[in-house]
């Protein structure tokens, strides 16, 4: 990536284009201080000239390259990765192209630091690392207000995905209130740094219910509202009143759910998906990433889906999710129902096994409950499961730290050659067994995918017994669902169909590393996330159009012409020309208006 923009492209005219100069009307320390537009010390000579910024900054003109050099320096000082977070936060509000720059070139560390597990660790401690805001707040107790509140952050054409959540479920951390509103960014910045959706057009949004951890409740510095949730049908209307806020004001934005509980989740996913181009990462995008992950295990096994017993350890909203998508590709794959595809997979919660005869089956787990008379006089604890299903698939989402035992393990190796084993639980300490111990129980032989990174684990598993180094996937969201929102945003989906998510699944499956080494990564890693995206975003954008959902006029047909115009589209972390415009006609990115309210005065 240079410095100073890109050659021109024959889809330059396009709005969302990436290429030749930018327009700005902006001054002198107006200019510094809008993290969209500043450079610091990059800015050329001529524009320094130009926009007033000779006497602003010092007289030596340096790269981004040397820029990145030295914020990384400065990043490597700070003592743990919760300081690296909040110092990261803070470069993000100064300097737009210099943060996500420095995360892309240094992506397989910072990772886990700008996203999980250290994100979770920052929204425990939100109210007390709180500086600025960032994204909009809306609280039940002002429902009245939700429209106008969103109506400040721009005009029809201005927002192109919108994050939300309520906060209630984050990140394996469980009710985080307000402080959610740092899931809401951190996942609209991996869409950036991940498919190149346009930093100044997106919104994180938090819905503040209430909140029922106590700790919160009881802590003096808490900024979000000071009472318990509020649910029924007043949290119905709340949630009903932004998605028509939201729809009316930004007709163009896609609209991701994030974090929200068990209970609303996939309710609220399925009375939204068929009016709106809307997606639940939670439940959606896990599952998507999961089949992925399944799909390259299978192929190293030389299996297909017709193949697959998967036992799923934990049915909450990430569970059941991935047994949707699998049943869901299954039925497709076989051309069978999805009440027989069902049939292939067994969920498992606090009580057991999922059968029709536990009561407390919610509405979503019921497709998959067992028969009662089946499993009449068994156990069902995961131990007895495995000993009976003999699965060749085992999923964790329960967080239930070390459930993976190594008797389970090994009872579930002494059937099958090759285990697929992805626990998938975060943070790392909530994981249901560590790759090392699963690669251990099984002499080398389970493929893993986990749900946090972890790094890479020698061992005499090679050819008579020599030491070889075996890379474990991470199983995370990241390389599927930024491509399927970038996708979604350049077709201008009316809606995001099963075919949609089918095909992205395809499209990181098709990229995976264990395609062509069967030690290899089940999934593609980090380092390549754009690369994966824009792979996502064409298959993504093809299946809209068979659908007939596509709303985008003069999508091209050819497959390498419709990948430039993906790659065209997506934002890059690189310095762009600034050409000067006076503010009178100036577009409202020109002048400033984008998204952006206010930043610190702080210059590199």
């Amino acid at each position: 990536m240079g410095s100073q923009g890109k050659p021109s492209s024959k889809f330059e005219s396009l709005p969302l284009s990436t290429s030749g100069p930018l327009e700005c009307a902006l001054k002198g320390t107006v200019l510094l201080t809008h993290p969209y537009f500043n450079k610091g010390s990059a800015f050329t000579h001529e524009e320094r000239r130009d926009f007033e910024l000779a006497g602003l900054l010092p007289p030596s003109i340096q790269t981004l390259e040397q820029q990145v050099q030295r914020a990384y320096e400065q990043y490597s000082a700070h003592p743990d990765d919760l300081s690296k977070n909040t110092f990261l936060t803070s470069m993000k509000e100064q300097n737009e192209v210099l943060y996500f720059r420095l995360l892309h070139d240094h992506l397989p560390e910072m990772f886990s630091v700008v996203y999980t597990p250290t994100e979770g660790d920052a929204i425990q401690n939100y109210s007390r690392i709180f500086r600025r805001p960032d994204g909009v707040f809306l609280n039940i107790n002002d429902a009245d207000r939700v429209h106008h509140d969103l109506s400040l952050w721009g005009t029809p054409d201005d927002i192109d995905y919108i994050v939300v959540t309520d906060g209630e479920e984050i990140l394996g951390i469980g009710d985080q209130g307000c402080g959610g509103i740092l899931i809401s960014i951190a996942k609209l910045a991996l869409t950036t740094l991940c498919a190149g959706v346009h930093p100044n057009r997106v919104l994180p949004v938090v819905l503040d219910c209430g909140t029922n951890n106590q700790d919160l409740l009881d802590d003096p510095l808490y900024l979000g509202l000071r009472h318990k949730r509020v649910t029924g049908k007043r949290y119905d209307d709340f949630v009903d009143t932004f998605v028509k806020s939201a729809r009316e004001l930004y007709p163009k934005a896609y609209i991701h759910f994030e974090d929200f509980g068990f209970d609303n989740a996939r309710r609220l996913l399925e009375k939204y998906r068929p009016e709106i181009p809307c997606f639940n990462d939670d439940v959606q995008g896990t599952g998507c990433v999961t089949l992925a992950a399944i799909l390259s295990g299978l192929h190293v096994t030389k299996q297909n889906l017709e193949d697959l017993r998967m036992v799923v350890f934990g049915a909450g909203t990430a569970g059941v999710g991935i047994a949707d998508q699998v049943r869901d590709a299954i039925a497709t794959e076989r051309g069978i129902s999805k009440e027989d595809a069902a049939k292939q997979i067994w969920l498992i919660d606090k009580q057991g096994l999922l059968t029709t005869g536990v009561e407390s089956l919610s509405k979503t787990q019921k497709p998959f409950a067992r028969s009662e008379d089946e499993w009449s006089g068994k156990d069902r604890d995961l131990l007895a499961v495995v000993r009976e299903v003999k699965p060749n698939a085992l999923i964790g989402t329960s967080t239930v730290p070390k459930a993976f035992t190594e008797e389970i393990v090994r009872e579930m190796a002494s059937h099958v050659e090759r285990p697929i084993i992805l626990p998938l639980s975060n943070p790392t300490r909530l994981h249901e067994a560590i790759p090392a111990n699963l690669l251990k129980w099984t002499d080398g032989k389970a493929l893993v995918a986990t749900g946090s990174p972890f790094k890479p684990i020698k061992g005499p598993w090679g050819q008579d017994g020599q030491e070889v180094e075996i890379e474990v996937a991470e199983c995370n969201n990241s390389v599927v669902f930024p491509g399927i929102g970038l996708g979604s945003v350049l077709c201008r989906a009316r809606l995001v169909t099963d075919k949609m998510l089918v095909a992205a699944v395809g499209g990181v499956a098709e990229l995976s590393p264990a395609l062509k080494d069967d030690i290899a990564p089940l999934l593609p890693g980090v380092e390549v996330v754009r690369d994966v995206s824009a792979r996502v975003a064409r298959k993504v954008i093809q299946a809209a159009l068979e659908e007939g959902v596509a709303t985008e006029q003069g999508i091209p047909e050819n497959e390498d012409d419709l990948d430039e115009w993906i790659k065209e589209q997506m934002w890059k972390p690189v310095y762009r020309p600034l050409k000067f415009v006076e503010k009178e006609g100036a577009t409202r990115e020109a002048k400033g208006e984008m998204r952006v309210v206010g930043s610190l005065a702080t210059r590199d």
